[in-house]
Order: C-alpha cells, then sequence, then structure tokens
C-alpha cells in the first residue's frame, strides 16, 4: 500500500520578515539524501537561525534543520548539514553583487513541496531592520488583528 504524500508542505520562518526587510526573493532547489526528503514530506524541518552563503560560485544553506528520518537506518543523514541550493549562473550573479553590499545578507524564508513532488527553498535578499522598524511592525500587525477582530462581530 502506498503512503499518500502531503505536498502541501509549507515550512516558513517567521523570524525572517520580522527581523529583516525582504528586497528580493529566488526560488531556489534543494540538494538532498533520500532520508532528508523523506522527513520534509513528514514536515519535521525547521528553518528557525538558518542563513545562506556563497562559496566559489555556489550558494549553501547553513544550520537548516531537518530531523533524522524515524525509518532510516545507518543511512540517515546528519540533521543540520550544509545544504547546496540550485539557481541559475544569473540568480547566483545577481545576489551574489547584492549581497556584497553592506547591510545585506541572504535568508531563507520559506521551504515547500512542488507539483513534481521536489524540495524547493525561497531565498531572499534582504536588509537588517532597526528596533523602531520593529515596533512599526509589531504596531501593524496588532492594528491588522483589531480590524479583523472588528470585521467578524
Amino acid at each position: 500500500m502506498k503512503e499518500k504524500i502531503n505536498k502541501n508542505i509549507q515550512i516558513k520562518n517567521k523570524r525572517a520578515t520580522f527581523d529583516y526587510e525582504l528586497l528580493d526573493t529566488f526560488t531556489a532547489g534543494i540538494v538532498l539524501t533520500g532520508t532528508e526528503i523523506k522527513s520534509i514530506r513528514l514536515g519535521k524541518a525547521s528553518l528557525v537561525d538558518t542563513f545562506c552563503i556563497i562559496e566559489k560560485g555556489e550558494l549553501w544553506v547553513k544550520n537548516m534543520y531537518i530531523a533524522e528520518y524515524f525509518y532510516g537506518t545507518y543511512n540517515n543523514h546528519a540533521a543540520r548539514r550544509d545544504r547546496k541550493l540550485l539557481l541559475t549562473k544569473k540568480e547566483l550573479r545577481k545576489i551574489e553583487s547584492d549581497a556584497k553590499n553592506s547591510g545585506f545578507t541572504i535568508i531563507p524564508t520559506r521551504m515547500f513541496i512542488n507539483e513534481k513532488g521536489l524540495a524547493k527553498l525561497v531565498v531572499a535578499i534582504a536588509k537588517g531592520k532597526k528596533e523602531y522598524d520593529k515596533r512599526d511592525s509589531i504596531k501593524e500587525r496588532d492594528d491588522r488583528r483589531e480590524m479583523d477582530r472588528a470585521f467578524k462581530r
């Protein structure tokens, strides 16, 4: 009996929009092993404290947590290993030129499974927010929540 694959996996980095101002986004493929994709399909992954770097013209995601697969034996993967991201050369050049500017960084914002069953990672060029920007974000979120409550009544 074949298990039904859950394609509605949406793993988000909620701190990304709070701590950073997202300027440009790119969707990248991830190089994974067999047990890693199985864990992601079960929703056992996290993007907390995750960041991206460019080494030798390649984009790598560091510190991304993918839980070990329960049924994996000696073939199981390391939970926080570095994983390569797959982008076109044009996209890599754009990301590299933007990230070289002072104050800009590359952060993963969302991981999902596409219609073909492949894991994709959305990375963004971001600029860090100041403390007063974060207070504005909190105020906007609270105002939105209050308006939603008023409309539901």
